[in-house]
């Protein structure tokens, strides 16, 4: 009888193999999945015999160790593609999962940034690269500011933006081929100003010794590129400098500050969708919801009977 470690491993192979899923998405899964063997081994139990009371277990315990009602809801989708996996293959007989509920859950509307505070954070990535008077670090200041119009000029993944091919972006193009989630490929139209950022960026990085890379923002590290935590300290540092809480600002928040904006200023949901690399254009209408509650706050805030 395979063990527990066994099956999750040939689970993760076929996510691989046959659904292209990313190393991010991968190493998700195995971290829900070993969670969650490690739970059935205090109680004695393996995979193959866990009933749906066992999984209801799991996420009493999930609770009390204090996740939230959406993480705990996606540790339960992960636990639901296990199981079909194993139905499939002829592992089990059936799939526990199927009668479990989910969590309740409210919809978290996400946080953005309002296009002033964009604004102050370019503006500070700018003014960080002008007055950038080391090599190195007007290297890195220059490197900042690239990432940051790109994210905000395309709203892509971070995982996608640290990534990006150095051919990713030629000269004189306006566009540029994002390869995504599911290895699924999408265009993106790109800005002067982001253009104009990565040539310069580009010129100091030629310039360093550092043109050679595979990649646009080439870095030491083992996966050869910009790591996203780097990113992400960085962003939170030029917050900072911005006038802006580190806590507001995150690469995700900016992809949700373009969306938002987009929509704020005519844009119509199908093509933000696209432009996002959403499967679903239900994953795109939360930022409906965001506009929608902008309204309200403003009439509340504002009409003169609203507090009549």
């Amino acid at each position: 009888m395979p063990s527990n470690a066994t099956l999750v491993e040939a689970f993760l192979e076929m996510m691989s193999a046959e659904r292209g899923a990313a190393g991010n998405t991968l190493a998700a899964y195995r971290r829900d999945l070993e969670d969650f063997c490690a739970f059935l081994g205090k109680g004695g139990e393996t995979v193959l015999a866990a009933d749906a009371a066992v999984v209801r277990g799991y996420l009493v315990d999930l609770d009390d160790r204090g996740f939230s009602p959406r993480s705990a809801a996606r540790r339960l989708s992960a636990l639901r593609q296990f199981h079909r996996f194993l139905y499939a293959e002829g592992h089990r007989g059936d799939d526990p999962t199927g009668t479990v509920e989910g969590p309740r859950q409210g919809r978290a509307l996400p946080k953005i940034l309002s296009e002033a505070d964009v604004d102050r954070l370019l503006g500070a990535a700018k003014s960080e690269a002008e007055a950038a008077d080391d090599p190195a670090r007007r290297l890195a200041a220059l490197r900042l500011a690239a990432l940051l119009e790109l994210l905000y000029a395309t709203g892509l993944r971070v995982s996608e933006l640290v990534a990006l091919p150095a051919r990713a972006i030629a000269d004189g193009r306006r566009t540029m081929t994002v390869r995504g989630k599911g290895r699924k490929e999408r265009m993106v139209p790109l800005t002067h100003a982001a253009i104009d950022a990565v040539s310069g960026y580009r010129a100091a990085l030629k310039k360093a010794g550092g043109g050679a890379s595979p990649f646009l923002f080439p870095a030491d590290g083992a996966e050869g590129h910009l790591a996203r935590q780097v990113f992400a300290r960085d962003l939170k540092s030029l917050a900072g400098l911005a006038g802006i809480p580190a806590a507001k600002v995150s690469p995700h928040v900016l992809r949700h500050a373009f969306a938002s904006h987009l929509l704020q200023n005519g844009a119509d949901l199908r093509s933000v969708q696209q432009l996002l690399g959403h499967a679903d254009i239900s994953t795109t209408q939360i930022y409906t919801h965001v506009l929608e509650e902008r309204l309200r706050r403003l009439v509340t805030d504002h009409h003169p009977l609203a507090k009549g």
